[in-house]
């Protein structure tokens, strides 16, 4: 092969593949289908997060096909390959759902290091699962390459407008006597109908939303169901949109600019997302280099209300707000109400403004978007809180169904698996703040999310007479008096790790306060005579993540070494 003259949209493939020293690599190449004509086009790398072994995952082979199809007609070479996903539906409860954050790191890890490694010029990501989405965002920041994510797409209602928080919380019905077995057993077989991601507004559809407000999707991405012509269309067309981001060399960091986070935290606000939000956003600012805090949310909170009557607060799933036109209306209101940078740069080479310029409102009538003067509620419902119990602050969902302030007894727990049998037994009662401690990014490993437990106790009717605090996460389906990413966490020392039961807790969502009635002396005389844990894993990912992992008020990211 003989030289050409360099094609500046081959600014890391030419290095691969190029000259006659490149040989042996055109060679490699050849026997999985290259032409002497692929050689001379930009490689684009599409990451797929296919798997079997979960439906938010399943259907996603067939999508990476259309993708790199679409960069093969725009002029490109698509090249598939693979990454992990794990199911937090399945492994909820378990000692496996350490994993499950641990899986967004290995996820960017993995797109880093093959993409790195094959010099691939652009990238398409497409991510089905919760930490699918800031995982892969985070491996295309890390390499700073044109790119463009990819939602897999929300899954369908199951029969009677369940989905799997109607599981969760069918066990919690079951466990309380309110419904049979056999009751059980129709909801767990009709709730998941097929391929996509957890219906409502969970986390998966929740960052799938911000990432297309931060501009890294394109226009509609986020708001499609996973089984859809839409679908296959929108993965062709971000393969084709990596080429026109080649061309005028547009990436990650000229688009994840600090303007474009306050888009993505606005409508995550707006649409009633999950708490998870705060800790992946942060995490994905960090690795693009951008500055943001939990103080950030509180700001925008001040001035964003709350939109959206969806799951799991509200009562609509993510498939039905698809089918009145998904986020982009809701958008267009922000922006035309200055609540969103519309000079921000987007993966479309247009700005959000010029995306929205040609949207039409919802049509008259729907129930799920509120409009801006009768919002489902005036401020944020994710509440940052600080107080003795996290200098470092917590994160809240707070609605306001389930009221603003709770002061209650603490009930002590060091793992999920004794908080959810004492909950099923009914030793928690009203008035109890259910404590669960050593769960953290460092503690658990890997700051499990509180889903099982949470859902057990709406089941036994105690949604609004319990709290639950946790060094560890929620799951979007989380819903109740619950504040999590406590930090410091308790395995470091923090004041979580010093309460003990009987305790006052107060939980207060206006003063954005979280406090137990104790005094500096007596916190101070507790720390004294505590113990570090020994840590519960010295071998393994596992391991290994807890000894690189920073505190959940910094994004629970590993790379942060210095």
């Amino acid at each position: 092969m003989t030289d050409t003259p360099q094609d500046p949209r081959r600014r890391h493939s030419a290095s691969v593949v190029d000259g006659p020293g490149k040989a042996a690599s055109r060679s490699m190449l050849r026997a999985v289908g290259f032409t002497d004509e692929d050689f001379r086009k930009p490689q684009v790398g599409i990451a797929s997060t296919w798997s079997n072994l979960t439906p938010c995952n399943s259907h996603i082979n067939v999508l990476a096909e259309s993708a790199s199809d679409g960069a093969d007609a725009a002029g490109g070479k698509g090249v598939i390959f693979n990454t992990i996903t794990i199911s937090d539906g399945i492994a909820n409860g378990t000692e496996g759902m350490k994993y499950s954050l641990v899986s967004r790191e290995v996820i960017a890890d993995s797109i880093e290091t093959v993409a790195g490694c094959e010099g691939f010029d652009g990238l398409v990501a497409i991510g089905g699962c919760d930490k699918n989405m800031p995982g892969c965002l985070m491996g295309l920041a890390r390499l700073d390459r044109p790119s463009v994510f990819v939602y897999g797409g929300t899954i369908l209602p199951g029969k009677g407008h369940t989905d799997i928080v109607s599981v969760f919380e069918a066990m919690g019905a079951h466990s309380r006597g309110d419904i049979d077995l056999i009751e059980l057993k129709q909801i767990e077989e009709t709730a998941i109908p097929g391929p996509g991601s957890c219906g409502g507004m969970y986390t998966a559809n929740t960052m799938a939303s911000a990432i297309e407000a931060l501009g890294m999707s394109l226009p509609g991405s986020s708001a499609q169901n996973a089984v859809s012509r839409e679908k296959h269309d929108d993965c062709h067309a971000a393969g084709e949109a990596v080429l026109a981001l080649l061309e005028h060399n547009i990436r990650p960091s000229h688009i994840m600019t600090r303007q474009a986070f306050e888009n993505a935290i606005t409508v995550v606000i707006a649409l009633g997302g999950s708490t998870n939000a705060v800790l992946h956003l942060v995490a994905m600012a960090s690795t693009i280099g951008v500055e943001l805090s939990l103080d950030d949310f509180t700001t925008i909170g001040k001035r964003v209300p709350v939109l959206a009557d969806l799951r799991p607060s509200g009562h609509y799933m993510m498939s039905e707000l698809v089918a009145i036109g998904g986020i982009q209306p809701m958008m267009k209101m922000l922006l035309d109400a200055g609540m969103l940078h519309g000079d921000c740069l987007t993966v479309t080479g247009r700005t959000l403004a010029e995306n929205l310029a040609g949207v039409a409102p919802y049509d008259e009538g729907q129930q799920i978007i509120a409009p801006l003067d009768r919002p489902v509620k005036p401020e944020s419902h994710l509440r940052m809180l600080y107080g003795n119990l996290a200098p470092e602050g917590a994160v809240a969902k707070i609605t306001g169904k389930e009221g603003t302030r709770f002061s209650g007894s603490a009930r002590v727990f060091s793992s999920e698996e004794e908080a959810q049998a004492r909950i099923n037994d009914g030793t928690v009662i009203a008035g109890d703040v259910v404590v669960i401690r050593y769960e953290g990014p460092k503690g658990g490993p890997g700051m499990r999310e509180m889903l099982t437990p949470t859902s057990a106790i709406m089941g036994r009717g105690l949604g609004s007479e319990v709290a639950l605090i946790t060094d560890g996460r929620f799951s979007g389906g989380s819903h109740g008096f619950v504040v999590g990413h406590v930090s410091p966490e308790a395995f470091d020392g923090g004041p979580l790790a010093l309460v003990e039961d009987g305790d006052t807790i107060t939980i207060d969502a206006v003063a954005d306060t979280i406090e137990v009635a104790l005094s500096d002396d007596e916190l101070k005389r507790r720390r004294a005579a505590w113990k570090q844990p020994a840590p519960r894993y010295t071998r393994g990912v596992l391991a290994k993540y807890a000894k690189s992992v920073s505190s959940a008020s910094t994004g629970a990211v590993t790379d942060l070494l210095e």
